[in-house]
């Protein structure tokens, strides 16, 4: 899971696309084995944690088991348009990837310059966009890179953390720009989203992923058709 994409003094951050990464670093992404590659998304992630840890929701990524559940409940295997808010180090962005069809976009909105870096080197997808910026302005982000209203939008910045007007205006902004049948997942160690999302979206369907350290509350809300 993933840092608050919303920290109260970081609200108002504006899109800025990064620039492709240096060749030297893109060469060495390349080179590396899905086992270091793990590890380095590890550390990454603890390094995070423990700069900014009202941002990033946990010191680990997420588990194989818990991405393969967010991608049966956003339903990827037929998504055309996808948002990620607050893809961290990219182990989600991965898996969406791979369960995406060929002709299918993925937006992926990072609020830690450290973290959306990252991603810039280590994912080279033709499907893929990341911009460093905020959650709140996902319709916004959309509209920049002439994307359509997602069929899906996947979040685990963990709400417990933001202050509550971020939040809301999260909840808001994401049921806004859902397509129509479009489904908004959020993973996460609080309840709290709930209250955030839900008088946007009504009730959403609730679950836990156990295999997952610590075990993870998935919501899911479907937006009306």
């Amino acid at each position: 899971m993933r840092r608050d994409d919303q920290h109260a003094t970081r609200a108002g951050v504006a899109r800025a696309d990064l620039s492709g990464p240096p060749p030297v670093a893109r060469e060495r992404a390349a080179k590396e084995t899905p086992p270091l590659q793990a590890l380095r998304e590890r550390i990454a992630f603890l390094r995070g944690f423990i700069a900014h840890p009202g941002q990033v929701g946990s010191v680990i990524p997420s588990s194989h088991v818990l991405e393969q559940h967010l991608v049966r409940n956003a339903r990827l295997l037929r998504a055309r348009c996808v948002v990620e808010l607050g893809p961290g180090t990219g182990g989600t962005t991965r898996a969406f990837l791979r369960a995406m069809p060929g002709s299918a976009n993925l937006l992926a909105i990072e609020l830690s310059d450290d973290f959306a870096g990252r991603l810039q080197t280590s994912l080279r997808d033709p499907r893929l966009t990341i911009v460093n910026g905020s959650a709140e302005d996902i319709e916004r982000h959309l509209a920049d890179h002439g994307l359509p209203a997602p069929d899906a939008v996947i979040s685990g910045i963990p709400f417990s953390t933001m202050p509550r007007d971020v939040g809301d205006r999260i909840g808001a902004a994401v049921a806004r720009a859902l397509a129509p049948g479009g489904r908004f997942v959020a993973y996460q160690f609080s309840p709290r989203v709930a209250d955030r999302v839900t008088p946007h979206l009504g009730e959403p369907k609730r679950e836990w992923e156990f295999i997952n350290i610590p075990p993870m509350r998935l919501y899911t809300w479907t937006r009306a058709g």
